[in-house]
């Protein structure tokens, strides 16, 4: 006798809070499943009755099964979203800024100096007795990370996320060095008594301003406008829809 496995395990999941095409997947799936562990029954000679009752009986509570499976999906769908949302565009858009400031830094630093466009600008003095960081402020990678910026933002808003999380995409790039002065550099002022006695307080500031204040506001000069072009064009379609 040929069951329909689909129709079965359909009725027996109930409604799961998913989307027509998700739902539809689910049960084919389970279902071809439950036919595989059925038919494989039969063929070692059970019978039709208690092969169909053993196979029933793997999916253990459907009403468990049913929460477990829709707890599931819902977790596995957050994570493809922060993915799509949060660490895409901010991964990106970490690699590419780095990867500009590198080549900067050798065409500054190269033995033909063939770089077109400013030299940096050194901010502090290095000395007998004075430590790091002195700020090496490079105006043409501040410049490159306005469309940084607006590539967060716009990446980030096009996969839905949220305000939070498309600022956060947008100042990305400079959350590394955020970490560096936040955590790293205490750290060393505890442990290292000679970097202790030698580092100026005003040198951390100065360091702070070219490595995470300006390169923040660079990012942000470049990804607001992004962001609420984005923000209001979502608005006007959901506005659009109600109608």
């Amino acid at each position: 006798m040929m069951r329909d496995w689909e129709a079965l395990v359909g009725v027996q999941l109930g409604e799961l809070s998913l989307a027509a095409e998700e739902r539809q997947e689910v049960i084919a799936e389970l279902a071809a499943h439950l036919e595989e562990v059925f038919d494989g029954l039969l063929r070692q000679g059970v019978a039709e009755q208690e092969a169909l009752r053993r196979t029933l009986s793997q999916a253990g509570n459907w009403r468990g099964l049913r929460r477990k499976i829709q707890a599931a999906r819902t977790e596995e769908k957050g994570m493809t979203n922060r993915v799509k949302q949060f660490w895409l565009p901010g991964f990106l858009t970490l690699f590419i800024s780095m990867v500009l400031l590198m080549a900067m830094q050798f065409s500054f630093t190269g033995r033909d100096r063939t770089f077109v466009g400013s030299r940096p600008l050194v901010v502090g003095k290095l000395g007998w007795g004075a430590a790091a960081p002195v700020a090496v402020i490079y105006l043409p990678w501040l410049l490159s990370l306005l469309p940084i910026g607006a590539m967060g933002a716009y990446l980030s808003s096009r996969a839905g996320a949220s305000k939070r999380t498309i600022f956060l995409s947008i100042v990305f790039p400079m959350l590394p060095y955020l970490a560096i002065f936040l955590i790293a550099f205490p750290v060393a002022l505890v442990l290292d008594d000679h970097v202790a006695h030698n580092v100026m307080l005003s040198a951390l500031f100065v360091g702070l301003l070219a490595w995470v204040v300006l390169p923040g506001a660079a990012l942000l000069v470049g990804g607001l406008p992004v962001f609420l072009f984005c923000s209001r064009r979502l608005s006007f379609q959901s506005v659009s829809s109600h109608r």
